[in-house]
C-alpha cells in the first residue's frame, strides 16, 4: 500500500475541496446535513469563503484525494476547543488508516493553534464511529444535540465526544 498523506488545504484550492467535498456527499449522503445538489450550486466566492472560516485537510494516496476532514473553532465563546467535523473517506480506502492519519493531524493541528481540547460530535446510533472515536482517545460527554441529518428518523441525537489535547489526557 502506498503511504497516506495529509495536507492543509487554502483558499486557492476551493475547487479541490468543492470536488472532494461533492464526491463525500454523493457518495455518503447520509452522514451530512447539506446536499451534493445544495452544493453544487454554490459559486466560487462561497467556496473561497468557507475555506477561510474552517481549516480544511485532505489525505492523499499515489497523489488521488482519498478523504477529507475540518477544523474549527467549537464554540464562538471557547476558544479552548477545537471541533472536527466533515470526516469522510473514499469506500476504496477504508481501513487502512486513512481516518486515523486525518484525526491524528487535526488534533495536532488544533493543539498547535492553542486548542486544549478537540471536540467530535458523532451520532449515538453510530456504533462503527462511536468505536472508532473512543479507539482515537475521544472521551463522551454528557452533551447531546438532535441529529441534524436529513434522512435521519426524528429523536436521534448525537453526542459530543472530547479528546483532551493538554498535558493530562484524562481531563476533559
Amino acid at each position: 500500500m502506498s503511504e497516506i498523506t495529509v495536507r492543509p488545504l487554502g483558499e486557492d484550492d476551493w475547487q479541490h475541496y468543492r470536488s472532494v467535498r461533492l464526491e463525500a456527499l454523493r457518495e455518503s449522503p447520509e452522514a451530512f446535513v447539506a446536499t451534493a445538489a445544495e452544493e453544487e450550486s454554490y459559486d466560487e466566492a462561497l467556496w473561497r469563503e468557507r475555506m477561510n472560516r474552517s481549516e480544511r485537510l485532505v489525505a492523499e494516496i499515489d497523489g488521488r484525494a482519498v478523504g477529507v476532514v475540518s477544523l474549527g473553532s467549537a464554540a464562538a465563546t471557547d476558544s479552548a476547543a477545537g471541533e472536527l467535523f466533515g470526516l469522510w473517506v473514499h469506500p476504496e480506502a477504508r481501513g487502512v488508516g486513512v481516518a486515523t492519519r486525518l484525526v491524528k493531524d487535526t488534533a495536532e493541528r488544533a493543539r498547535a493553534r492553542g486548542h486544549k481540547q478537540l471536540v467530535y460530535w458523532v451520532g449515538t446510533e453510530n456504533g462503527r464511529a462511536v468505536a472508532f472515536a473512543s479507539g482515537m482517545g475521544f472521551r463522551p460527554t454528557e452533551y447531546r444535540r438532535p441529529m441534524g441529518v436529513v434522512s435521519e428518523e426524528d429523536g436521534d441525537e448525537e453526542i459530543a465526544m472530547v479528546l483532551a489535547l493538554g498535558d493530562d489526557p484524562g481531563r476533559t
